[in-house]
C-alpha cells in the first residue's frame, strides 16, 4: 500500500462517494468501479486508502515527445504546428487491440519517467516552440486532476491543451475535464454495443453521449478517429450507420479519420487493414455528406488532404504529416471560393513536418 503522506505522485482524487458497505464508488468513468480499502480500480491509477479515493499517477509520465499536431490526429487544429505529447500509465478500457498496451496496461508505474509538474511541462513546451500540449498514449480521463492542472498551466503560457481520448467519462466529470481542453480527438472504436462489450469492456452509448456533449455543450474543437479492424467493424452497414448518426447528431463538419489496424496485443491473428478498406469507408462517409474525411496509418495523399466542401478543390495538401500546398487565408477561408473551412486556424501554417522528437524535461 502506498504511504499517501510521503508520495509526491499521490493526490486526493475527485468523483467518488462512500457506499453503505464502506466501499468507494468511483464516478469518474462509466465503469463505476466499487473499490474496497487497499484496492484499485480497473484503471489501476485510482484506489481506496484511508477512506479516501486517491490518484497515484500525478506527475508520472511515460515520456515526452514533440509531434506534429496531425499525428493526434487533428487536421483542422493549428495545422503544421508541433505539440508536446505525453501520457501516464493505465486505462479505463480493456481493448484487446490496444496499440499502446505497454503504457495503457502498465501496472509498474515506478518504471515511468521522473516527476514532471504542470508548470514544468508548460514552460518546457513553450521553450521548445510547441503551440500545445497533448495528453495521449493512454487516456487522460483517468488522470483528470493532473490533466486539468497541466491544461491550466499551458493556458498561462499561451498554449493550448489537447486530449486524445476514448471519451469514456461520466456526465458528472465531463464538464470539468472538457472545460480546460481546447481540442480533442475522440476514438469511436466501432458502432455496435457488442464490439465495445467484447473487445473493449466498455459501452458505445457512453461515448456517443460524450460526442453529443462536445458538440452541443462546449466550444472544444474535436475530431473523431475509428480504427477499422478487418471483419470486426469495417462492414458497409456499420460504416453507413455510424456516418448517418454523425451527420444527424453532431454535424457534417466534424472531421472523421479512418485508420488502419495492425496486429497487436491480444489480436495478433488479425491481418492489417487493407488500404482499400479505408478508401471504401472514406467514400461511404463522403456519400453521406460528411465534409472532412481522412485515412490514416497508410500512405494516401488524397485521403490525408483537406478539400473545400463547396468547390471541392484542395486547400491543405498532406503527405503523411508533411504539409504541401496550403490554400487557406489566415482565418481559415478557402482562397478558391471563400468558403469557411471548419477548424481552428491562426495565421499562416507552421511547417513542423513529420518529425518525432523525444525530449527529456530534465535536460
Amino acid at each position: 500500500m502506498t504511504n499517501v503522506m510521503n508520495d509526491a505522485y499521490t493526490i486526493p482524487g475527485r468523483y467518488w462517494y462512500t457506499m453503505d458497505d464502506g466501499r468507494l464508488h468511483c464516478t469518474l468513468c462509466p465503469r463505476s468501479c466499487k473499490i474496497h480499502e487497499g484496492q484499485r480500480g480497473l484503471c489501476f491509477v485510482r484506489g481506496a486508502e484511508a477512506g479516501q479515493m486517491w490518484l497515484y499517477s500525478y506527475g508520472r509520465s511515460s515520456g515526452f515527445c514533440i509531434d506534429p499536431i496531425e499525428k493526434k490526429p487533428l487536421n483542422h487544429f493549428l495545422p503544421g504546428s508541433s505539440v508536446l505529447s505525453f501520457g501516464t500509465a493505465g486505462c479505463n478500457l480493456a481493448c484487446k487491440f490496444c496499440q499502446n498496451w505497454d503504457i495503457s496496461k502498465a501496472r509498474e508505474m515506478d518504471k515511468l519517467a521522473s516527476y514532471a509538474g504542470p508548470e514544468q511541462i508548460a514552460t518546457h513546451a513553450k521553450q521548445l516552440g510547441c503551440r500545445s500540449i497533448a495528453f495521449t498514449y493512454n487516456d487522460p480521463v483517468i488522470f483528470l486532476e493532473y490533466a486539468v492542472d497541466c491544461a491550466q498551466a499551458a493556458h498561462e503560457q499561451g498554449l493550448k491543451a489537447v486530449a486524445v481520448t476514448a471519451g469514456y467519462i461520466t456526465e458528472q466529470a465531463r464538464p470539468e475535464f472538457y472545460r480546460y481542453m481546447d481540442a480533442a480527438n475522440v476514438d469511436l472504436k466501432a458502432f455496435t454495443e457488442s464490439f465495445y462489450k467484447k473487445l473493449c469492456g466498455a459501452s458505445l452509448e457512453a461515448v456517443k453521449e460524450t460526442l453529443v456533449y462536445l458538440r452541443k455543450e462546449t466550444t472544444v474543437w474535436f475530431e473523431i478517429t475509428t480504427l477499422l479492424i478487418p471483419d470486426h467493424n469495417d462492414s458497409d452497414e456499420e460504416i453507413h450507420e455510424m456516418c448517418t448518426w454523425i451527420a444527424e447528431h453532431i454535424g457534417v463538419d466534424v472531421p472523421l479519420h479512418f485508420t488502419a489496424f495492425h496486429p497487436d496485443f491480444k489480436m495478433m491473428d488479425i491481418p492489417r487493414t487493407p488500404a482499400s478498406t479505408l478508401t471504401r469507408a472514406r467514400d461511404i462517409a463522403l456519400k453521406y455528406g460528411l465534409h472532412y474525411v481522412y485515412t490514416g496509418n497508410v500512405h494516401d495523399r488524397l485521403g490525408s488532404s483537406t478539400y473545400c466542401p463547396n468547390c471541392h478543390r484542395g486547400v491543405i495538401e498532406r503527405d503523411w504529416y508533411e504539409l504541401g500546398e496550403y490554400v487557406l487565408d489566415v482565418t481559415g477561408h478557402c482562397r478558391h471560393c471563400g468558403t469557411t473551412i471548419s477548424g481552428v486556424f491562426d495565421g499562416l501554417p507552421e511547417r513542423f513536418g513529420r518529425r518525432r522528437i523525444p525530449v527529456s524535461l530534465s535536460a
